[in-house]
């Protein structure tokens, strides 16, 4: 089976290799860079829990200067693997769903108990902070990296992956999802994608891919990348 996989090299190299393992042929095509965004000074001790929704939020974190005994709430098991692998004793993980992120806090942390932060990228799925300020918490929110569309791909790999199309591609975000469509309406290849199985991180990311025909779409939790190769 031929796969696309669409995240920065660094957040599926392992992914890659798991497939290629398996027997698939991999392609991978990096619709985002993700970029650090400076920050101010933040004292962390000024607060009693943490919460990451990405991954990407905890490799930009100046984590040396923050109690790893501190609570952190983690939206999916990706993130919470990074949260630990920076010394991170003390994780609650959602497994990859924000609806659920937020019902863990509401029922592990009282908002008597102090100050949250949020540390995030500069686009967010969903409000969370703003909805936990609703039910009583005070919490901050910190933007430590922003994502920019990649807008040059190699024309070699492009006429490569034109004449082979993926029988799957995995997209992660709506930002993602737009980069994706831009790309392949300006490699008019609207009409080639009819027996590809797109892999959808959300229905809000699959809206935005709707335009275009597809074999089948799938939404899907981090994690579960594998267990989906077993459904087509």
């Amino acid at each position: 089976m031929h796969i696309l996989l669409t995240r920065p090299l660094e957040d599926c190299s392992e992914m890659i290799v798991r497939f290629k393992f398996l027997g698939h042929m991999v392609s991978h095509l990096p619709l985002l860079k993700i970029v650090k965004v400076n920050f101010n000074q933040v004292n962390y001790s000024n607060y009693k829990g943490m919460i990451f929704t990405s991954a990407n939020a905890i490799k930009f974190l100046e984590s040396k200067k923050i109690n790893k005994n501190i609570l952190c709430f983690c939206v999916g098991s990706a993130t919470e693997k990074q949260a630990k692998s920076v010394g991170f004793q003390n994780i609650i993980s959602a497994e990859g769903n924000i609806d659920n992120l937020k019902e863990l806090i509401l029922q592990n942390f009282d908002q008597k108990e102090g100050k949250l932060i949020y540390v995030s990228g500069e686009i967010i799925s969903s409000n969370l902070d703003e909805q936990l300020s609703t039910e009583g918490y005070t919490i901050e929110r910190i933007i430590n990296y922003k994502t920019i569309h990649n807008d040059k791909f190699d024309e070699n790999f492009v006429n490569v992956l034109k004449s082979n199309i993926p029988d799957m591609v995995y997209v992660y975000s709506q930002n993602s999802a737009l980069s994706f469509l831009k790309f392949i309406k300006i490699n008019q290849s609207e009409n080639l994608w009819m027996n590809t199985n797109l892999m959808c991180l959300g229905e809000k990311t699959s809206s935005i891919l709707n335009e275009i025909k597809w074999k089948k779409i799938f939404l899907f939790n981090p994690g579960e990348e594998e267990f989906l190769l077993y459904k087509i």
